[in-house]
């Protein structure tokens, strides 16, 4: 049974935690204290039903004010499928929490209020989601039991939304009119839109191909610990343990190592106890090579027929993170997979108004903007573009005085 992991974004007061709420509500999906204490619960919507987004509001404020401010990851699975909900605040505030919960996730549900169509939050959402790469979008046009479920304000907001969609490269966009708060279209199919022909939010999770996103052939496994034994049992024992990023390494693949350029064959392949023929994206894995190599943690072993992109100079996408603004004038850590070297921002080349997509001029950058800029780092990174492999394009910025992660880098291209 695949996992397919998938994150919520929407304005404040769209509906995010009460749609996954119904999610889990309706699918049998709590526990019975959690069902207990919701239904004790003194956040009542107008109606008196149960408020199902109790759920999800973990933190302490989130409850007192009905709004998301730190992401909440919730687990459910049906005969079909294991899920992982990100559910991420929508706040312009917490554009960084939003950033995390989505860097992982296969799909995007993009929440829009029926009442008010697409809006500058919207738009927000929508390129973080074409900046992250996400290949699959939903956009669930909610609360259509306040709209009278109008086939003709469904259709309106999908047009608008075409045309940001095509603004922004969105290719595999999904629209379902939905009632987080009735129900409607989230787990059954609704009785009050028959005009609408399609299938229920559950029921389209359930099914949604997201395969393709695994089969890159771009074989990569970064090395996170060398396992040298020496034991008398174990006395030529040598294998590099790490989690395969993406495509596979079979038996007696050619692969190189690098930074060094070393070649070698893949000898033998182990998974705790067992050998296997191969290893697949996501598994970790213990790799044995035919030829004695000089491989520390860091280093990076690849199919050799399709290496990465290697340098030190790199163009970027930056999501900054962090409460104190970028200082291009110091050094910091840059962590790509298990790499960690030195870097500096050695340029800016523009900053993105993500309520409006124009870009523009800027010397600095503060909490949540996001924009372009050009990476130095000391040692040289093997990557690849993150349009190509999300897995192997992507890296952090982690400030040496404060240990703190205070940014977040989307490779885009080599630096000549």
């Amino acid at each position: 049974m695949n996992i397919l992991k998938f994150f919520t974004a929407g304005s404040v007061d769209d509906g995010k935690s009460t749609l996954i709420g119904r999610l889990l509500y309706d699918t049998d999906s709590i526990l019975a204290d959690q069902l207990e204490a919701l239904q004790s619960s003194n956040r009542k919507n107008d109606d008196g039903s149960i408020d199902l987004a109790i759920l999800t509001d973990g933190l302490r404020a989130e409850r007192e004010q009905g709004i998301t401010i730190d992401v909440a990851y919730k687990y459910f699975q049906t005969e079909k499928r294991k899920f992982i909900i990100a559910d991420t605040p929508g706040h312009i505030q917490y554009t960084r929490n939003m950033v995390t919960g989505a860097s992982t996730a296969n799909l995007a549900i993009i929440l829009i209020d029926a009442r008010n169509g697409v809006v500058e939050q919207t738009i927000r959402h929508s390129y973080i989601v074409s900046l992250l790469g996400i290949k699959h979008v939903v956009v669930c046009i909610n609360k259509m039991d306040m709209v009278d479920y109008s086939e003709t304000v469904y259709n309106s907001i999908i047009e608008k939304y075409k045309i940001l969609a095509q603004q922004l490269k969105l290719a595999d966009v999904t629209y379902i009119p939905v009632s987080a708060l009735k129900g409607d279209n989230v787990v059954q199919t609704s009785e009050n839109m028959d005009w609408y022909g399609g299938e229920s939010l559950l029921h389209f999770l359930e099914k949604v191909d997201t395969d393709s996103l695994d089969k890159s052939q771009l074989a990569r496994m970064p090395v996170q610990w060398v396992v040298r034994p020496q034991t008398e049992e174990l006395h030529d024992y040598r294998g590099y343990a790490g989690r395969v990023l993406s495509g596979t390494f079979n038996l007696n693949d050619k692969v190189t190592v690098l930074p060094s350029g070393a070649s070698s064959t893949v000898e033998k392949i182990e998974f705790f106890d067992q050998a296997l023929d191969a290893a697949h994206a996501g598994q970790s894995v213990i790799i044995h090579l035919k030829d004695d190599v000089d491989i520390s943690r860091g280093d990076t072993i690849v199919n050799a027929s399709a290496l990465p992109q290697e340098t030190k100079l790199i163009e970027a996408d930056l999501c900054w993170m962090d409460t104190r603004a970028l200082d291009t004038s110091i050094m910091y850590n840059i962590q790509h997979n298990s790499k960690i070297t030195k870097c500096k921002i050695s340029e800016i080349l523009h900053k993105v108004d993500i309520n409006t997509l124009e870009k523009h001029a800027a010397d600095e950058f503060k909490l949540n903007d996001i924009g372009r800029v050009i990476v130095k780092t000391a040692d040289a990174l093997a990557f690849d573009l993150y349009d190509d492999n999300r897995a192997n394009g992507s890296a952090i910025l982690v400030d040496t005085r404060t240990n703190l992660t205070v940014g977040a880098l989307m490779f885009r291209a080599a630096v000549e």
